[in-house]
């Protein structure tokens, strides 16, 4: 069982920056592949990016890659989602999860979720 907590979200001006943390209650944190995902209302649940155990490999949805990074720190049972050059369509609640395997785009492939965090990016 691990528990997950972001952190971090926001209100930020159009190509701004933000950082988001996820921490994990367990140190088995390091055996999952860690991802993130964010939705905005009446929308469906979308895949942002997931780095594999160690953070050596990530992937990305096409309209954030190469702004947004994740890394992770397993030693501090830590996850991150570095979000630059900010777009208004950016604007979600954004959430991290953990799964068994890798690479996993799909929601239902993630067993733990965190609680999500707002990001909101103005005009």
């Amino acid at each position: 069982q691990v528990r997950l907590v972001e952190s971090g979200g926001g209100l930020v001006q159009a190509g701004g920056s933000l950082r988001l943390s996820c921490a994990a209650s367990e140190p088995s944190f390091r055996e999952f592949a860690v991802g993130w995902f964010r939705q905005s209302p009446g929308q469906e649940r979308e895949f942002v990016g997931v780095a594999d155990w160690n953070g050596d490999t990530t992937t990305y949805t096409k309209s954030v890659k190469g702004r947004f990074t994740i890394s992770r720190d397993n030693a501090r049972n830590t996850a991150s989602l570095k979000m630059n050059s900010l777009k208004p369509e950016d604007t979600a609640v954004y959430y991290c999860a953990a799964s068994t395997s890798f690479p996993e785009v799909d929601p239902v492939r993630y067993g733990y979720w965190g609680q999500g965090t707002q990001v909101t990016v103005s005009s």
